[in-house]
This record gives structure tokens, sequence and C-alpha cells, in this order.
């Protein structure tokens, strides 16, 4: 991903007013992000930890997903967890439910889509080795080569960012 500007970041917002764009607060680490091991940008917001935010590469420029992170963990039994984005294995806590408000007037009604993703939003890094999950099973052992895990990895985000846009 190339590197962008807090201005760049701030108008690439889909889902969510201007308002709130210009009131969230980038990654604490945003001067030290490592651009070239990055294929999106994704965050949980350190000023409203119940926010969380994506910026991916889109054609016409970066496309901004505002998200919102459950106010509470998951209570269910269950011991592990995919990512549907980078599908890295997870123990249940690597792993939340992160809810989008469709862009325009269906989110303005009160209309989400959701996702399972890294709680980390780090998928580019599980991807490529530079992270791992706490589930010593968390990447299961794959024949497909790195471009193609970082292929379907962008698919399933695209994927995604067409809901929240209904492109």
């Amino acid at each position: 991903m190339e590197p962008l500007t807090e201005k760049q970041i701030r108008s690439s917002f889909v889902n969510c007013t201007k308002g709130e764009a210009a009131r969230l607060r980038l990654p604490l680490d945003f001067a030290e992000l490592p651009w070239e091991d990055l294929d999106f940008l994704g965050w949980v917001d350190p000023g409203a930890p119940l926010r969380a935010h994506l910026v991916l590469p889109g054609a016409q420029g970066p496309v901004g997903i505002s998200l919102r992170v459950p106010s509470v963990g998951r209570t269910s039994a269950v011991k592990s967890s995919m990512c549907q984005i980078c599908l890295t294995g997870h123990a249940s806590s690597g792993v939340t439910l992160l809810a989008a408000p469709l862009a325009g007037a269906r989110g303005r009604e009160g209309n989400t889509v959701g996702i399972y993703v890294c709680a980390d939003l780090a998928c580019p890094l599980y991807v490529r080795g530079k992270r791992l999950p706490k589930l010593r099973a968390g990447r299961y052992e794959e024949s497909l080569t790195l471009d193609e895990r970082l292929a379907r990895m962008s698919g399933n985000l695209d994927a995604f960012a067409a809901r929240v846009t209904a492109a």
C-alpha cells in the first residue's frame, strides 16, 4: 500500500460523516507504520475503543470504512475462530465481529453489515508471517504462494467493502 497522509485518510471514509472522520484518532504508531507490508490500514481508534477503521486502496483512491467494535466480548465456548479477511486462526479472543454501517441513506437508517476479523486488524502482517497469532495452529499449512494468499485477502476485503458501499 502506498503511504497515505492524514488528510487522505480522513477524506476517504464512505460510511460516516465528515465530522466523525475529522474526530477519529489515527493509530498511535502512524508515523512508523510499515506501509510496505500493508495491503490496507486497519486500527482500533485509540480515543474511542468501540470504533475501528479500515482504509483500503480503491480504483478511485483510498476507501475508508468506519466500524463498530462490540462493547463486550463473545461469551461462546468456541476455543478458536478464523478471520474472514486473511483466514488466520486465532484463539476466540483474537477474532471479533465488527459491524460497519452501510454507506449512504441505508446506513443512516441503521443498516449494517458485519465481518469476523482479526481483533488487532493486522491481517497483512499475519499473511506475511510478520506477526503470529497466539493460537499455535493459527496459520494453517497451505499450498498457496504468498502472492496468492495476499490476492485472496484483498479479494475478501474488497467483497466486504462492496457490501458496505453497495457497489
